[in-house]
């Protein structure tokens, strides 16, 4: 090769290396301004967000669950933090909140109690799936009175009744628990057995038919007996100079009470309420009900939601939705009302909701965080505070949540949340109030665990305190 040719070579490789130099460096300004066009946030949020993080992603708690999470603020509509937020998880009870949103949008002020009719001298009536007639903790005294002071003959129907007495998904063996009571299409007493039990623990000494049961049994004449124990405690003792022993017993009695489902059949609900009104009320299965009924209404919406809420109340959930569906067009069908309120509802969630039951007690549902904290986030919209917070359960203070979640230096409470349990899952999805005063939105779901419950609490309150004190 020529000179004047490597020269022409060397020259074009330093003008090809100059113009690829001076591309890089044209990129890279650009990406330079690009970044400081953009926003950076301050230290201190950047400190918490890199603390919560830590909090999260380094807990060997989490690490034996699945869990999923995010924290919003509604106010600046920012997601503050999140861990696999887009993960369906089963939301066990946090599915109460769907229920209670659509119980909030669809039903009225009160709950409707009952449709009837009169014809003559005869009044025939059809539950709504009101859940509160003769309940032993909430509702009024309002169908009692209406049916009691009926002159005339009853008759009850339950021709519009198109549901399954157990939900899709449930366990069959908890059918015997209080927390899986049966739907029906007009509950009665809670569909429960409410019975007391007496527990008696006493010391004393034993007898038979011939006494005190000690050896030798000539003894037995020497004992004495001083009634109760003054001091709480078994006294058997013997002077100090004789053979006389003084005996003083102890009892003590506790009573409480338990619940059991019964199983629902129009039978029984007819013999119970005659039972009730001391009145004869005849089943009459085949009257549908006309467009034309009536509605009687009872116990005020609000009163129920708390219920459902803060002791997390399964039997009132499901009627929620057979209430639901009442409103739609009289029949009482829980799939209905489901599909009714995610079609006029839920439809910009950010991910669909496999929602299949009232309660939560279905292994089906399956929600993700992010759209746990949307929901949230209407229900803000939709109710007041002061409202909303006293319907919830509150941390250290109410509902299923009273002996957690408390705050640690006696101030206010912080957390209003629903919790959501079942067998190896614990989810806790609604509102902290930061230190700041900021009221933030926060849904935690976990998964698929086999370590105890309260590990995952604990770690779970690590994180909202520390929420709390820091944002």
């Amino acid at each position: 090769m020529t000179s004047f040719k490597k020269s022409v070579l060397s020259n074009h490789i330093l003008i090809a290396l100059f113009l690829l130099a001076g591309f890089g460096f044209s990129c890279r300004s650009t990406e330079m301004v690009e970044a400081e066009s953009i926003p950076k946030p301050a230290l201190k949020e950047e400190t918490e967000l890199n603390g919560l993080e830590a909090l999260v992603e380094n807990s060997e708690v989490f690490k034996k669950t699945i869990t999923g999470f995010e924290l919003f603020d509604p106010e600046t509509e920012e997601v503050l933090y999140a861990v696999n937020e887009d993960k369906y998880m089963n939301p066990a009870s946090n599915t109460k909140l769907f229920t209670f949103y659509a119980g909030k949008k669809l039903l009225g002020e009160r709950i409707p109690a009952m449709k009837y009719v009169i014809k003559g001298d005869s009044l025939i009536f059809w539950g709504t799936g009101d859940p509160s007639f003769l309940h032993p903790d909430i509702g009024t005294m309002d169908v009692f009175n209406f049916l009691s002071e009926f002159d005339g003959d009853l008759f009850f129907s339950d021709s519009n009744y198109e549901d399954d007495h157990l939900g899709p998904g449930w366990s069959w063996a908890d059918y015997n628990s209080y927390y899986s009571a049966e739907k029906s299409p007009m509950p009665i007493y809670g569909n429960i057995a409410r019975m007391t039990i007496e527990h008696v623990e006493s010391y004393k000494l034993a007898e038979d038919e011939n006494g005190y049961k000690i050896r030798p049994k000539y003894l037995k004449k020497f004992i004495r007996e001083d009634g109760l124990s003054e001091e709480g405690r078994f006294v058997l003792q013997r002077e100090r100079e004789g053979n006389y022993f003084t005996y003083e017993f102890t009892s003590d009695t506790t009573v409480y009470e338990t619940d059991k489902p019964f199983h629902y059949t129009p039978e029984l609900f007819v013999e119970l309420l005659s039972d009730t009104l001391k009145k004869p009320v005849l089943y009459m299965p085949d009257v549908k009900l006309p467009e034309s009924a009536e509605t009687l209404y009872s116990i005020e919406a609000d009163s129920l939601y708390k219920q459902l809420l803060q002791p997390s109340d399964n039997m009132v959930a499901e009627h929620i939705l057979l209430m639901i569906s009442s409103t739609i067009d009289g029949r009482l069908n829980s799939r209905k009302a489901i599909e009714f309120a995610k079609k006029e509802l839920l439809t910009d969630l950010p991910d669909d909701a496999n929602w299949r039951d009232g309660s939560g007690l279905s292994r089906y549902n399956l929600f993700t965080p992010r759209s746990m904290v949307a929901l949230l986030d209407k229900i803000d919209d939709a109710v007041d505070d002061d409202l909303l917070f006293d319907l919830l359960p509150q941390g250290g203070k109410a509902g299923t949540i009273r002996n957690w979640y408390g705050a640690r230096d006696g101030g206010p409470t912080y957390i209003f949340a629903k919790t959501g349990t079942l067998s190896n899952n614990h989810c806790l999805s609604g509102y902290l109030i930061t230190r700041s005063g900021k009221k933030l939105i926060f849904s935690f779901m976990n998964n698929n665990y086999v370590i105890s419950t309260n590990d995952v609490r604990i770690q779970m309150e690590e994180i909202l305190w520390y929420i709390h004190e820091n944002y």
